[in-house]
């Protein structure tokens, strides 16, 4: 890896840290940081319907920030959308775009794919990728309005493991850049960045509780959001 970039990369993630200080990020929200890792959740409404909502979300070239990738070029990220597939970057020869790359690199994998409800991807993004931590980035949508023309977007980021930064410090870098990258997705279907998870305007209140430990895990968990978890509902068949 080329020093200048990894720290191009590194000073920039720092440089998301402080906006979140910024407006559209003031309502981004570190779910909970301790020694043991971090969790990081966001939830926006999106005036799209799912299915464009989906192709969208699985075509990262057109919204992913260039300046949180490894080449400095969006255009070269793709996502395989199948089991097994990458969350990939090319790197482009310096000298000349035609010739063959001179690396790639991968940023995440597909452990779990839903047309067009859910897709998980575990993975260590930016600077994590050099600490003993694992990452997973679930990404739910579900569609909203009287004939579901818009689609509300619930993403969660749960990392664990060994890094040699301050957990809170990484925690909150992550988090913002991951509102950001949300914003962009937004913005390129054509809305606003929203409020981030549990709703808050988007008009969706936490789902009843019957006990107090229920209440607990229900606080933030939106009303026609289904819970995340980390295998399918019993009963359900997934055909390979």
């Amino acid at each position: 890896m080329n020093i200048s970039r990894f720290h191009r990369y590194t000073v920039v993630l720092a440089t998301a840290l402080i906006g979140l200080c910024a407006p559209h990020l003031a309502q981004a929200k570190v779910a909970e940081a301790n020694t043991r890792g971090f969790v990081v959740r966001h939830m926006v409404e999106i005036p799209s319907g799912v299915d464009k909502t989906w192709e969208t979300v699985l075509d990262p070239a057109e919204w992913w920030d260039s300046a949180h990738t490894w080449s400095g070029d969006a255009a070269n990220l793709s996502i395989d959308p199948r089991a097994g597939g990458c969350f990939c970057e090319l790197l482009p020869h310096d000298a000349s775009p035609r010739a063959a790359p001179k690396g790639s690199v991968e940023h995440m994998r597909v452990v779990y794919i839903e047309r067009p409800r859910l897709l998980r991807m575990t993975g260590a993004l930016g600077p994590l990728q050099s600490e003993a931590v694992n990452g997973t980035l679930t990404i739910q949508l579900k569609p909203r309005g009287g004939e579901g023309q818009d689609t509300v977007l619930l993403l969660e980021y749960v990392v664990g493991g060994y890094m040699r930064q301050p957990v809170e410090a990484m925690a909150g870098s992550v988090d913002a850049m991951l509102g950001a990258q949300l914003e962009r997705l937004t913005s390129e279907l054509g809305g606003a960045f929203a409020r981030a998870f549990p709703g808050g305007d988007l008009g969706l209140d936490p789902v009843p509780d019957t006990d107090a430990k229920e209440n607990a895990d229900a606080e933030e968990a939106p009303d026609g959001v289904e819970p995340l978890a980390p295998e399918p509902p019993e009963g359900e068949v997934i055909e390979r």
